[in-house]
């Protein structure tokens, strides 16, 4: 937990500007305007009041920090999440879908989020957790077993939704110039929007966001090369990229997060369209521990 500043600033004034105004005999040579002077001392006046408010922020870096702090001020965060990632080819889909709930402490930093992956019509529940920096993942039915590795391992990274993560991507989006996030407000929300239009991959691999997606792509490249697709990161396409991090305008919690991402791969004349649609929403703040089931050592 981050520490909370400006609580105890003016703690022991009252009491040393008290003992300032006494005399040496115990009171009885004090003034008898020495209680309104300590009084009209110590009043804070409106414009002192405006001083001490932090400025109101007006970049994205300083909405972002503003958010970094309201999200920390809690133990914990619930989520509710929804994904959507789909293949085309010549009109036939491949399409899965991801329902989950994630809870997430901030000290110590833990997750655990429980879910269910739609594919083929058919359901196949979701279990993972984080704890200490490891991450352990179960797909199936109680009787499955845990597959645990380092969250810097892919396969486990690409199970880990913590929207919170969300903060830390945006602020290396606004560090990468000015422009590359827009800020807009309205309806008492404040939404940070990065957008990406239809380029060759190529020209914009380097910009934070597009590596984000291409990371989010790569599971699918890989199975489409074990398929016998060769095309090169050089000849694809991103179609578009949009996202979004909403922030509460008054609290400056996060309430949701989204991120959209399709891409485009030539094949023998054809071509694969590969789309990605997450959504996350705050759904509150949890107060509760997250521990390991029985069963599985850290």
């Amino acid at each position: 937990m981050r520490a909370h500043f400006g609580r105890v600033a003016l703690a022991g004034v009252p009491l040393c500007m008290a003992l300032a105004g006494c005399s040496a005999d115990g009171g009885a040579g004090a003034s008898p305007n020495a209680a309104e002077s300590v009084d009209s001392a110590v009043r804070v006046t409106p414009e002192a009041k405006r001083e001490q408010r932090p400025a109101a922020p007006k970049t994205p870096g300083e909405f972002l920090e503003r958010a970094r702090k309201a999200m920390d001020a809690e133990d914990g965060w619930t989520f509710a999440v929804k994904g959507n990632e789909g293949l085309v080819l010549q009109g036939q889909t491949s399409a899965a879908s991801y329902t989950s709930t994630v809870r997430r402490t901030q000290d110590p930093e833990a997750l655990h989020s429980t879910g269910t992956i739609v594919s083929k019509g058919a359901g196949k529940p979701e279990e993972v957790f984080v704890v200490g920096g490891v991450g352990y993942v179960k797909e199936g039915e109680a009787g499955a077993g845990w597959k645990k590795g380092p969250v810097s391992d892919p396969d486990i990274a690409n199970k880990v939704e913590d929207p919170v993560d969300a903060l830390e991507a945006f602020e290396s989006y606004a560090k990468a110039g000015e422009g590359a996030v827009e800020l807009v407000k309205a309806d008492g929300d404040v939404r940070l929007q990065v957008h990406v239009a239809s380029r060759r991959l190529a020209e914009v691999e380097d910009r934070p966001a597009v590596e984000k997606a291409v990371r989010e792509l790569e599971p699918t490249l890989a199975q489409l090369r074990k398929a016998g697709v060769t095309t090169g990161e050089s000849q694809i396409l991103l179609d578009r990229l949009d996202e979004v991090l909403v922030l509460d305008a008054k609290t400056f919690r996060i309430t949701s997060h989204r991120f959209e991402c399709s891409f485009l791969i030539p094949y023998q004349g054809r071509t694969i369209a590969y789309s990605q649609d997450v959504r996350e929403e705050n759904r509150g703040v949890f107060d509760g521990d997250i521990r390991l089931p029985e069963g599985v050592t850290p």
